[in-house]
């Protein structure tokens, strides 16, 4: 029985003998399948084939990890050290011994929560390593491909896991699609962790909004304006996506400003072409 990890998005799944057939994550209008077909892989092969992964301190109670080589959709999951609590946000596919001394060399960690399905990855393993639990809004439990007894569903419109340290539903890119909102973070002004929920774009003084980021399909104008009103209420002065792209300041601006722009482009009232 193995736990095969599809190549193109990094999902693990359920064990089985034999390859699945498909990848469900990427065979829906948010991802993609491989146009040279679909492929799976193993934990125990992407150790042969030399993968590590990288932390970098990005500021006080805040560690970036990332994979390298790129595996998959590339992401990068976020260690928050906040009151002696500590919280893996996003998850990324890769795991081994070094990675997991390494993180109980910084103090262990006491949950693992996500911000959508792309960044499931191997979860499980994760969890099982350092037996925490998972936490995911119950929007999205049908894309939960490997399930697990460590995963706890969550409902309504915000969880607060820790003092200053709460999930908030924003969906738009997913259902359940959610950010973290560390109020602690930079200074006591606040951190906003976006998945791509919120996705920072080459223009680190703006931010962008989707359904599919690689099949470029835009949210309704009502979804982006109902995310910026939530989003207003929150305390954060910097932001960091998934992809290690940083607002460094005015964050909470920066969505707001970019919010109205995005649906004056849909309404038509932004340029003409």
């Amino acid at each position: 029985m193995n736990h095969y990890i599809c190549e193109t998005c990094g999902v693990q799944y359920e064990g089985s003998i034999e390859e699945p057939e498909q990848c469900m994550i990427c065979n829906e209008e948010r991802q993609y399948v491989n146009p040279n077909g679909q492929s799976w892989t193993t934990l125990g092969e992407m150790v042969q084939a030399g993968y590590k992964n990288i932390f970098h301190l990005e500021e006080e109670g805040l560690y970036s990890l990332k994979t390298t080589p790129e595996f998959a959709i590339g992401q990068t999951a976020y260690m928050v050290q906040s009151n002696g609590f500590h919280l893996l946000w996003d998850c990324i596919s890769y795991l081994d011994e070094t990675t997991i001394k390494q993180i109980n060399e910084l103090g262990g960690i006491q949950a693992i929560a996500l911000s959508h399905p792309h960044y499931y990855s191997t979860q499980v393993e994760w969890a099982e390593a350092f037996n925490v639990p998972i936490y995911i809004h119950i929007d999205d439990q049908e894309w939960v491909m490997r399930p697990s007894e460590k995963i706890r569903f969550w409902s309504g419109e915000f969880l607060e896991l820790h003092n200053g340290i709460v999930i908030h539903r924003l969906g738009g890119h997913f259902k359940g699609g959610s950010v973290l909102e560390w109020k602690d973070g930079n200074g006591k002004k606040g951190i906003l962790l976006s998945g791509d929920v919120i996705q920072v774009v080459a223009d680190r003084r703006w931010v962008s909004f989707m359904y599919s980021y690689p099949n470029l399909i835009p949210l309704p104008a009502s979804k982006v304006q109902e995310i910026a009103n939530i989003v207003n209420d929150l305390k954060f002065d910097r932001m960091y996506n998934a992809f290690h792209r940083v607002v460094k300041e005015n964050a909470k601006n920066a969505v707001q400003k970019s919010a109205e722009r995005y649906i004056a482009a849909l309404n038509g009232t932004w340029f003409n072409t």
